[in-house]
């Protein structure tokens, strides 16, 4: 279901809940809320009443940001799949947009189906 040309798609784990950063407060809306947060190596996902936002940090110091943004209304279909016991340590989450195919890992400090109803919320 990606869009023509994007067999690539982009990734990200998050590792656990954080905080929703102070700064996300610039980039928002009117009307707009943050409502959870994940924190990856160096990156946050904020998840807000309207759009997915993740804050990539690059380069050496992470001075430079990249922001992604991702409304809730090009989600066409997402799959979620909870870690097995032994070897497979992540839950997987995927997105079809109409931009791609976006693929999220959780750490298992995340809970699985937190995070499909916090999906299933911003998008059904």
């Amino acid at each position: 279901m990606a869009a023509p040309g994007m067999e690539n798609y982009l990734t990200w784990t998050f590792n656990a809940q954080c905080p929703v950063p102070n700064d996300v407060s610039e980039i928002l809306v009117d009307g707009e809320v943050a409502l959870h947060a994940y924190k990856t190596i160096r990156d946050v996902a904020i998840f807000t009443n309207k759009r997915l936002i993740v804050r990539d940090a690059q380069g050496l110091t992470g001075k430079k940001v990249e922001i992604y943004s991702l409304p809730y209304s090009s989600i066409c279909m997402y799959s979620t799949e909870n870690a097995g016991k032994i070897l497979d340590v992540n839950a997987e989450v995927e997105l079809w947009t109409k931009a791609g195919h976006i693929k999220i890992n959780l750490n298992k400090n995340v809970n699985i189906r937190e995070f499909d109803k916090i999906i299933a919320s911003a998008i059904l």
